[in-house]
């Protein structure tokens, strides 16, 4: 990596997933002829929420945007060679449109289908399945407490999530973007806009406009500019395991209880992998602490209570498994309501956000990269409305709730 010149048009503050769909965003915008530099604490990204994530792609939300997003984006995995090829090259995400499968019973059967509802009106490819109908597709699965799941026939599924974050970091630097490794430690506000931002080694770029991407740093990092966001880094763990019985055409299962399971590569010959995880309940939240160790700190009593013993009810063939190795990571959760915070901030318009993602960064920076990118050469949306997604609902607290957060 080189090092930064003293001004830049654009500095990025973060370059996962997110900050690299940005940048790639920018440089690729025929109205856009300025600098961008990408400033990465750590270039490996072995402890960002791209490179530790579950890598999945759904449109099965509870709001209009984020399902939006979501279209775009398995739009843009689908051709991804037209969109991040390098030298004739196309980069392989091996995206597997293998869908998913929400079930209910009687307590959450209104609300899947009101979102199924919203969904399909939406254009998104999902359909509403009976118990009887679920029984008979999907035969290894338990329907004797559900009464309906929702299946995204097509657009949903899973990808390597590590080469998607490579590929947009090696389209942005073929076409000029300049990566720098350094800690941000702070923004140079002006008469209420951004001018630069200061680094950890007390070196200064100046900038014309800002993009705050710095994931389990957002809200710190916000601050120093007096913006205010309700963003904390969580931790979540992620369990594989190997089972020998047979879970044919199994999709990225969501269980009543909120344990979520999906195959991961081909079936061997001890039996097909999975992995698997659950959002814990508020009492066993627990913090991200960003250092070497907490990928290797896994709490295994929680995937033996809240993992297992669920997944296990739902599909009796789980009950007969092999543990494999487990890593934990970082959400990025928006206390407000679980939605991503982007564009504008409030009070410092050429400080552009994007934090909060709450697990959905990496399958939502294809349309987020896009969008925000339209924003700063145009001063709005084109291709897609994020603004229901803006820092003003922080600021006036009216939340977009998203009910559907795994």
């Amino acid at each position: 990596m080189s090092s930064a010149p003293a001004s830049a048009d654009i500095v990025i503050v973060g370059g996962a997933a997110i900050g690299s769909s940005v940048a790639y965003n920018l440089a690729s915008d025929p109205g856009f002829k300025g600098k961008v530099i990408v400033v990465e604490k750590d270039p490996t990204y072995r402890l960002s929420a791209s490179a530790l994530s579950a890598a999945s792609i759904r449109q099965q939300f509870s709001s209009a945007v984020n399902i939006r997003v979501s279209l775009f984006g398995i739009a843009f995995l689908r051709n991804i060679g037209q969109h991040l090829s390098v030298d004739g090259e196309a980069p392989s995400i091996d995206l597997h449109e293998g869908g998913y499968l929400y079930v209910a019973g009687d307590e959450g059967r209104k609300v899947l289908e009101q979102n199924q509802a919203l969904q399909q009106q939406e254009g998104a490819d999902v359909a509403l399945y009976a118990a009887e109908m679920l029984r008979s597709k999907f035969s290894w699965l338990n329907t004797s407490d559900l009464l309906c799941g929702t299946y995204g026939v097509s657009g949903e599924g899973w990808f390597d999530g590590w080469a998607l974050l490579q590929a947009f970091r090696k389209k942005a630097r073929a076409l000029g973007v300049e990566y720098r490794q350094g800690e941000v430690t702070g923004y140079v506000v002006e008469g209420g806009r951004v001018t630069g931002v200061e680094l950890a080694d007390g070196s200064r770029i100046a900038c014309a406009a800002a993009v705050n991407a710095s994931g389990t740093h957002g809200a710190r990092l916000a601050a120093t500019a007096g913006v205010a966001i309700p963003v904390k880094s969580m931790k979540r763990y992620v369990y594989s395991f190997t089972c020998k019985g047979e879970v044919d055409d199994c999709p990225l299962l969501i269980d009543t209880s909120g344990a979520y399971v999906r195959p991961e590569g081909k079936r061997g010959s001890e039996g097909q992998m999975f992995i698997c995880g659950s959002s814990p309940p508020e009492e066993l939240d627990r913090e991200w602490i960003e250092t070497d160790a907490d990928v290797e700190d896994v709490d295994w009593s929680f995937f033996e209570e809240y993992v297992w013993a669920p997944l296990a009810h739902r599909v009796p063939a789980f009950e007969a498994i092999k543990p494999g190795r487990a890593w934990a990571g970082p959400y990025d959760m928006n206390g407000l309501d679980g939605n991503a915070i982007l564009g504008p901030a409030v009070g410092v318009p050429n400080l552009y956000l994007a934090n909060g993602f709450s697990g959905h960064g990496l399958q939502q920076s294809p349309a987020v990269g896009r969008g925000l990118a339209e924003h700063i050469v145009n001063g709005r949306y084109l291709t897609l409305d994020l603004a229901d997604l803006g820092h003003e609902r922080i600021v006036a607290g009216t939340p977009l709730r998203e009910a559907n957060i795994i």
